[in-house]
């Protein structure tokens, strides 16, 4: 990078009395910006540097936003880290502002297409997958013994299927199954089996003697659309029909390929736009998250809601802190009401479990440069772009309109990821600024990095480099019409993401807020 040579600072707001080291090895005592500041301490790439004397007790400013408290006097050009920041308390639910800033008005845009699956209930997928939905984990080892064969048997014979993934998971038996917080994983669990990248063909392996009996997984709940037990094939492992392993195995193979030559029957055909469902979400955050990645990718929301298409962001610990930016732009009323409700529910949760808001960030956030939650809030919610939030959701919900919406889940990178493929996503723009392997087997995970030194150094695993808007070499909204288009190119198969040409794919790991027995 060329900005070694020449000191660097990023300000995002004129009221902020902090900005961000540009630097990719920071910046040594005594260097010199040119507007005259000077460093009177190293300051690592990413972290906070005093623009001027800040006073014990003083206001810590960034995007315009407290961020903080001074926990001791700091001079100007010092460093400064998590350790000096007091966290303020969070924004009260009960005083908000509700759908009282209307969205600008953005032009719609038309004539955007890609090339999906449609489904005959009028998704749209972006993936031609055989899943195979488990109701119990005891399942796991068989589900994952079948996939192989699938793999080297039967998909050989059906060319317009792009895979099988097993959805395994560890809920199913040992839990309180009739918790009202049960609700979730069930939920979760028969949404994910209508992803519309599955097309809609329901196959289901389970043991027999567990508490999430294959039947009730194929209801739901009161909020989801039943299955119809004829539209799925469920297979029980205890079935006194099957004598030994290998009658298991066989038995699946056979309805594997039932599934499968139906699939085989779908085609790519060109598509709107509007039946995309796109997923956000942020994981190995930093200080650049909020300045490049994030507000690039809420650009690409923008262009997205303006084709008419579904964008989801979520992450409720990395929205609290900021949730008095959000509620003005609900809808309506009710809307906004709903926001706070998911918030309460996770502050009741957090409580509940004798932990706070505190426990995020993370170590490597921290070594990013994040001081706290409240700075990360403020970050991540740059992937909402302006849209107005036409719809909040719980874990696992499934949207009812298009737009912009609010998925309520864990910030957790795993659960977030498995929670929004349960509410319909069918493709995910993931940012990260310490870098993340992570993927999804289920629909194509788009990786954009916040840093060029993590670009360059992960070239083969970052599919964008947003770090361009710090140098100067990009803009925001250069980087969100790049990720627009690679998520119509990905989305029509023209392109792969890096993590699906590794084959890098996380376990599914479904939130489950009730008992464990």
């Amino acid at each position: 990078m060329t900005t070694d040579s020449k000191p660097l600072y990023i300000k995002v707001h004129p009221t902020d009395n902090v900005a961000i080291i540009v630097n990719s090895n920071g910046l040594p005592a005594g260097a010199q910006f040119s507007d005259g500041l000077t460093l009177v301490e190293h300051v690592p790439q990413g972290h906070k540097v005093a623009l001027s004397d800040i006073a014990e007790g003083a206001e810590i400013v960034r995007y315009g936003e407290v961020i903080g408290f001074a926990a001791q006097p700091l001079p100007k050009g010092s460093w400064i880290d998590e350790s000096k920041v007091v966290l303020p308390k969070a924004p009260p639910l009960d005083t908000l502002p509700l759908a009282t800033r209307p969205a600008p008005a953005l032009e719609p845009l038309e004539g955007f297409t890609f090339e999906g699956y449609r489904n005959s209930d009028g998704s749209v997928g972006t993936r031609n997958l055989l899943g195979i939905t488990t109701s119990v984990h005891c399942v796991a080892g068989v589900v994952d013994y079948v996939v192989k064969l699938i793999e080297r048997d039967l998909l050989p014979k059906y060319p317009n299927v792009d895979g099988v993934v097993g959805l395994n998971h560890l809920y199913g038996c040992g839990v309180a199954i009739n918790a009202p917080a049960a609700v979730v994983p069930i939920r979760t669990i028969h949404n994910i089996a209508l992803n519309p990248n599955f097309g809609g063909e329901i196959m289901v392996i389970g043991l027999g003697c567990e508490k999430l009996q294959p039947t009730r997984l194929l209801d739901g709940t009161s909020d989801t659309i039943p299955i119809k037990p004829e539209n799925a094939s469920i297979t029980s492992l205890q079935d006194e029909q099957f004598i030994g392993f290998k009658a298991m195995v066989d038995s699946i193979l056979q309805t594997a390929d039932r599934h499968l030559a139906k699939l085989n029957a779908r085609k790519r055909e060109t598509c709107s736009a509007s039946d995309l469902v796109v997923g956000m979400q942020c994981g190995g955050s930093d200080a650049f998250s909020g300045v490049t990645a994030n507000p690039a990718v809420g650009f690409a929301s923008d262009l997205l809601v303006r084709c008419g298409a579904t964008v989801m962001f979520s992450e409720v610990t990395e929205v609290r802190d900021a949730i008095h930016l959000l509620t003005p732009r609900t809808v309506d009323e009710h809307v906004g009401r709903r926001l706070l409700e998911e918030m309460k529910w996770y502050d009741d949760y957090l409580s509940a479990g004798q932990t706070d808001r505190s426990a995020n960030p993370s170590p490597g956030n921290k070594k990013g440069g994040l001081a706290n939650v409240v700075e990360k809030a403020l970050g991540s919610i740059a992937k909402s772009g302006q849209s107005a939030i036409v719809e909040v959701l719980s874990p696992g919900q499934r949207p009812t309109k298009k737009g912009l919406i609010f998925a309520a889940t864990p910030a957790s990178d795993f659960v977030c990821g498995t929670q929004q493929l349960a509410s319909g996503i069918t493709v995910q723009v993931f940012t990260t600024g310490r870098g993340t392997p992570y993927g999804l087997a289920a629909l194509p995970v788009i990786k954009v990095a916040t840093r060029t030194d993590l670009a360059e150094r992960w070239f083969d695993l970052m599919d964008i480099n947003a770090g361009r808007i710090a140098t100067g070499e990009a803009t925001i909204e250069d980087i969100g019409w790049e990720i627009f288009r690679f998520i119509l190119d990905v989305a029509s198969g023209k392109k792969e993401t890096w993590s699906d040409q590794w084959g890098l794919h996380n376990a599914l790991s479904v939130f489950n807020p009730a008992p464990v027995t």
